[in-house]
């Protein structure tokens, strides 16, 4: 299965219209967000998508754009898609705009005269081209009409990728894109070399230390989270609550005033900003800002962690179990995995419901089922026999994506670059 920090399985083992998509970040080389690379396929762990796979994922495509819009998915970045021999020559139609698409041609296509004759004819529509695992071969048939070229890292010597990278420079303007990058030495190498843009396990999901401690301070953000995601919330006191925190203060007002741009009246308190917001906006904003101070977190994982509570929280409403507490329970999941603790330790911190803390402990209790799920789900392993019909599962996470992305846009100041990226920008070019 591909390396994804964002990842979804769409399983049923003869079902043409389950497919599996994932989102991956990409990056620049000061360690900008600028992209995201959607992968469809018609199993988890395909490789490539197969003349079905690629029905399929048309079938996907089509449903997902229509119904949220491309913005809604990847918000205003760039969006690399992979797509197979029939998109390219034409038997399946495109059905996204050229704007901020980038068409990503895998390297198992056999490059004949009609996908020549088809990629330039998309190149001339308007959309980006990038080779996928470029080698020299058949594919240097369409260097001439290439935006990017992703060279493989992971799967060459570093004498390997070097000749190959510079063997490109001298017959391609394309940019350079180092892609399955899994250590700090494949980055320092493709830093080196000036590659323009950089994916992989080490960028899309930055390794954590297992020893971070429960501070005082983080476990009273963790308690405050907590409060949020009951059923009943003491509105009073999640304000006297987060009044007592002077970052959160500053924080939620900054954010409510800003929302309010266009009214007479700017608040001045946090309770007049969780009167004039409502309880659902407090809880969303106070939640994501709760996260990603907790785990400093880099923008895409912290859209992969509130995509996880949002899953779980839709999941569980389906099976008529309650949703707020599934979320909390998504969403906690998903800060053990930031900050490196076991969940079950997140939990014996904080005044949980027996069902949230039984469902991070061992997946039992009510809510322990649709944890299972979501963890099975993000593995590409979940059966087409579970409480859930596997079709429904594609719209429930798009539907998460959707929501996450939607909170986190204009919510975040620049997110900061992943650690590693950090690293090798501070570092002197060898």
């Amino acid at each position: 299965m591909p390396d994804l920090a964002y990842s979804v399985g769409m399983v049923g083992s003869l079902d043409p219209s389950l497919v599996h998509v994932g989102r991956q970040p990409i990056y620049d080389r000061a360690g900008g967000l600028v992209a995201y690379e959607l992968l469809f396929r018609d199993a988890p762990g395909a490789a490539v998508a197969a003349s079905r796979g690629a029905t399929a994922s048309s079938r996907v495509i089509v449903t997902a754009f229509t119904e949220f819009g491309l913005e809604q998915l990847v918000g205003t970045r760039a969006c690399f898609i992979n797509v197979t021999r029939e998109f390219l020559v034409g038997d399946l139609a495109l059905p996204f705009e050229p704007k901020r698409v980038v068409l990503e041609i895998l390297e198992t296509i056999d490059v004949d005269d009609r996908v020549v004759a088809g990629v330039a004819a998309l190149a001339g529509q308007g959309y980006k081209i990038a080779l996928d695992d470029f080698e020299r071969g058949a594919h240097e048939r369409l260097l001439d009409i290439a935006d990017y070229i992703k060279l493989d890292v992971l799967g060459a010597s570093s004498d390997e990728v070097t000749d190959l990278a510079r063997w490109c420079r001298r017959h391609s303007a394309a940019g350079l894109l180092a892609e399955r990058l899994e250590t700090d030495e494949h980055l320092r190498l493709a830093m080196d070399l000036g590659f323009e843009l950089f994916q992989g396990y080490l960028l899309g999901r930055p390794k954590v230390m297992s020893t971070v401690g429960m501070s005082s301070a983080r476990v009273s953000r963790l308690r405050l989270l907590s409060l949020l995601g009951t059923d009943d919330v003491d509105f009073d006191e999640v304000v006297s609550f987060i009044s007592r925190d002077p970052t959160l203060t500053y924080r939620l007002l900054q954010a409510t005033n800003a929302a309010a741009s266009g009214l007479r009246v700017r608040v001045s308190s946090v309770h007049e900003a969780a009167v004039m917001l409502g309880l659902a906006k407090v809880r969303c904003w106070v939640t994501l800002m709760l996260v990603s101070d907790l785990a400093e977190a880099s923008e895409d994982r912290l859209a992969a962690t509130m995509t996880a509570a949002r899953f779980c929280q839709i999941l569980a409403e389906d099976l008529s179990l309650p949703g707020d507490a599934a979320f909390t329970m998504g969403l906690l999941a998903g800060v053990a995995d930031l900050i490196g603790q076991p969940a079950a330790e997140v939990a014996s911190h904080l005044p949980l419901s027996d069902m949230v803390v039984a469902a991070l402990t061992d997946h039992s209790g009510e809510l322990g089922p649709v944890l299972a799920v979501l963890r099975e789900y993000e593995r590409g392993l979940l059966a087409d026999t579970g409480p859930v019909p596997p079709h429904r599962m594609a719209s429930v996470y798009i539907a998460a994506v959707v929501w996450s992305t939607e909170v986190l846009a204009g919510a975040l100041t620049d997110s900061p670059p992943p650690p590693a990226m950090r690293e090798a920008a501070a570092s002197p070019a060898s």
